[in-house]
Formats: structure tokens, sequence, C-alpha cells
């Protein structure tokens, strides 16, 4: 199966350029290659340079051998070293469940992506974790519910895996943009601005002073929807908010088939009521424009997704986390067929799509949709995002 993959991760400067294809930054697809290196300094090691299936994945004391050399593209969401993939076993998704170097199968057990500097495994929703804790040479790595420790913290080659935003650039030029358009809570009513992918991208691509902007404290792309805004003629709130693109410029329409992911490291720093951070929409297939699901964040630090009960409507809520106004945070959006799995800070639930879903294809949205309005252009939701990412497979 042929699989359309697009990271977006925070990058540093010039100096992280060598790092931008392991973040699939890039979007010739060239390949970058490098070390990852982890707990005590150590590296990401093959053992005994083996090209083995059930080679086992370590840590080591860097030496830059091609067993250490772990190597990416804009088209994949693998890590590759000496020809074969970084794998969890038997496609596990259990505590503990061993990371080897297996040959590349496209299975969600070998993909992986970068969120707020852990590598989290898109199949469980784990992170690459160093067994026990240990910074010795020969230590096991394996996948675990992500703690934020140390264990789990990896840098990729050049910088990357979620090093610094530079505050001194459009967001463009910190992501990502060209699988995006921007919707903005102005314009005609009924009608709002939407800023195309050619015009977003770049370190000099589009601005907004006030809805869409770089953080110059920490360079975090920086969404604000108010309570009055332009809105559009299906909804009553305003919005700051990205929507899925393809590569061709076209809107992406995805069907419920395959393995589909969103993830994103972000911090909620203003919001009223709630605030949708993540959805799933309908697309093409019917006449609803309902979403097949949204996440949503109050001002309490309580996170709630709504899971739609068919396409005609009625939302059910799901309360899956809690974490303080101004706090970062992490999520992960997969829908695998008609599951939708989700996983906030590493704590991952699960839901099933009803049936009447199945003729819908779908798209991912992301940034500030608010959820309450009124007659103030000062009070509404602002979110800040460090990292993004999307694939298909």
């Amino acid at each position: 199966m042929k699989r359309r993959t697009t990271l977006l991760a925070s990058l540093g400067s010039a100096a992280v350029v060598a790092a931008l294809g392991v973040l699939g930054i890039t979007d010739a697809g060239a390949a970058a290659a490098g070390a990852i290196t982890g707990l005590g300094g150590k590296c990401v090691d093959v053992a005994g340079a083996s090209t083995a299936d059930g080679a086992r994945v370590q840590l080591y004391d860097c030496n830059g051998s091609a067993a250490q050399t772990w190597a990416t593209d804009a088209s994949d969401a693998t890590f590759r070293a000496l020809g074969k993939c970084m794998d969890v076993t038997g496609g596990s998704t259990a505590n503990g469940a061993k990371v080897q170097l297996y040959d590349c199968n496209g299975t969600a057990a070998q993909k992986w992506t970068v969120s707020g500097g852990s590598l989290v495994n898109t199949g469980s929703g784990k992170c690459l974790d160093a067994a026990g804790g240990s910074s010795a040479n020969g230590t096991q790595l394996q996948i675990w519910t992500c703690t934020g420790a140390a264990n789990q913290a990896w840098t990729l080659a050049g910088g990357g895996g979620g090093g610094p935003l530079d505050p001194n650039v459009a967001p463009g030029g910190n992501f990502n943009l060209s699988i995006w358009s921007l919707q903005l809570p102005i314009g005609s009513p009924g009608a709002p601005t939407t800023i195309p992918p050619s015009q977003l991208k770049g370190p000099n691509g589009y601005t907004h002073p006030a809805y869409f902007f770089t953080d110059r404290n920490d360079g975090a792309m920086t969404f604000f929807a108010p309570e009055k805004g332009v809105t559009t003629p299906n909804s009553n709130y305003a919005r700051s908010e990205l929507r899925e693109m393809n590569a061709n410029g076209s809107a992406a329409d995805w069907p419920l088939a395959g393995t589909h992911t969103l993830s994103a490291g972000l911090r909620i720093t203003q919001v009223t009521k709630n605030v949708c951070v993540g959805q799933v929409h309908l697309g093409s297939g019917g006449s609803s424009t309902k979403p097949l699901l949204e996440l949503y964040y109050r001002p309490n630090g309580d996170i709630f997704l709504g899971t739609e009960n068919s396409p005609s409507g009625g939302q059910t809520l799901h309360a899956v986390g809690n974490v303080p106004l101004g706090t970062r945070w992490s999520y992960v959006i997969n829908v695998t067929g008609n599951k939708i799995n989700l996983t906030v800070n590493g704590t991952r639930t699960s839901y099933s799509i009803p049936s009447s879903f199945n003729p819908y294809k779908q798209y991912f949205k992301a940034g500030s949709y608010n959820q309450s309005s009124s007659e103030s252009t000062t009070n509404g939701a602002k979110v800040k995002f460090y990292s993004l990412t999307v694939s298909h497979g």
C-alpha cells in the first residue's frame, strides 16, 4: 500500500536543516539521516550492526556508524537504518513491547511521529522509551505510556525533534503549511476569509496580527478566535483554524478505510467557555456538514472528545483528561477504519464509528474554533501549537 505522510514539527534555525527530512518539513521528499540521541547522550543503535529481522534496538555510546544513522523523508513516517525499519515487535501495543529492526512493511508498528521531544509510535500511541530509565550501553528500547520523563526524550539529527521554534519568522517558516488552508474570523458575513497554502508557506508567509501569528517569545504558531467574528453559514462561532489540503492544492477528502493520524503539541492561554482544537470533519459522500469528532478544551482544564452519533447529528461527550490553562500538552487523533483512537498526554481511549458514516470521506482541522459567542472582539480562545503531524496510510 502506498502511504502519504506529511510531518509538521518545530524547527530551530539554519543549524537544523539536516533534520528537515527527519521531521518531514521538505516538499521534495529527499531523505535526511543522522543520529537520534537520548538519555545520557547515548545514541539509538542497532545491536552489533545486524541487518537481521529482530535485531535489538538499544542505547549505546555514539560512534557515527551506520547502525546509528536513522533516515526518513517527507513521504514516510518510518525511521530506517541499515536498510530496515524501526519496528515494534509483533505490532504490540503493550507497555514494554520491544523495539527492533525489521523489514519495512508499511504497518503502523513502524510509523513514528515527533511530539514535544518524544517519538510516538502511531500503532500504539505510546512513546519510545529506554527500559528502566537506564542509560547503560545495551539498554533495550521499548514502547511505554508517554510520561514526559527523560528516558522518553529524544533529539533528532541536526537539533530537531521538538527543538526551539524561530520567533522571528511567519508560521510558515516553522511549519510546513503547504497542506493546509487557513480560515479566519474576518471577511463578509457567511463568507470568512480563507488563505490558501501558497500564501501560507515559508518564513515570509501570511500572518495576521490578531488572529494568526508567530508568538515572539516562544515561536508558537498562534491562533485567536474572538467571540464576535465572521462565521461560516453552518456555524454560530468564529474560528481561526487550519483545514487539511492535499499537496497538489486540492481539498483533502480521505475514506475511513486505512489509517489516518493527526498529532499535536499545544497549549491554550485564553478561553472563555470552550474551544475546539482538533477535528475530523465530514467531506464528500452525503449532505451532512457535521464533524465526525471534535476535541474540546475548557477553562478549568477539562478536555472532552465529542463524537457524532450519526451524520444527521447528536454528539456524545467523553471526558479524556485535564491540563491546567497555559500548560503544554499533546494529542493524537487516529482513525483506523471504523475506530477512533485518541491519545491525550499518553493516555489512549478508543471509540467505534457508526456504519452510517461509511459513505463519507473526511479531512482534519486544527487551530482555535471558539465555542462561544458575544459582542466582544477581545474575549475568545487563543491556542498555541508547537508541533503538528498528519499522516495517512
